[in-house]
């Protein structure tokens, strides 16, 4: 498996993660009829579900740290983070991906 690596400064982070609790909190409430969803609303929806992922596995990795979670627990929560920015990782290189390849398609 490929290794990258990236610098990012902690004012990115930051805003990063205000952005993820926006999310959160403007999130659209769960309707019972999802065959008319739209592609943004399901990106926003796996957005948010993400960003929640990363806030538990954190509060677990916390609670790990002073002995309020198992050793177990703290695994768990780090596989779910683990494999949730696995997928990020794979949907964003495909967006890019499929933006490239429209910005290739002659006028």
């Amino acid at each position: 498996m490929a290794q990258t690596s990236t610098i990012v400064n902690g004012g990115a982070v930051a805003g990063a993660y205000r952005n993820s609790l926006n999310l959160q909190n403007s999130a659209p409430a769960p309707e019972a009829d999802k065959a008319g969803t739209s592609f943004a609303e399901m990106v926003r929806e796996a957005a948010v579900d993400a960003a929640q992922t990363m806030r538990e596995a954190d509060a677990v990795a916390r609670a790990g740290m002073v002995d309020k979670a198992t050793t177990q627990q703290v695994v768990e929560a780090t596989i779910a983070l683990e494999s949730t920015v696995k997928v990020a990782v794979a949907m964003r290189d495909k967006l890019i991906s499929a933006y490239q390849e429209v910005m290739r398609m002659p006028i």
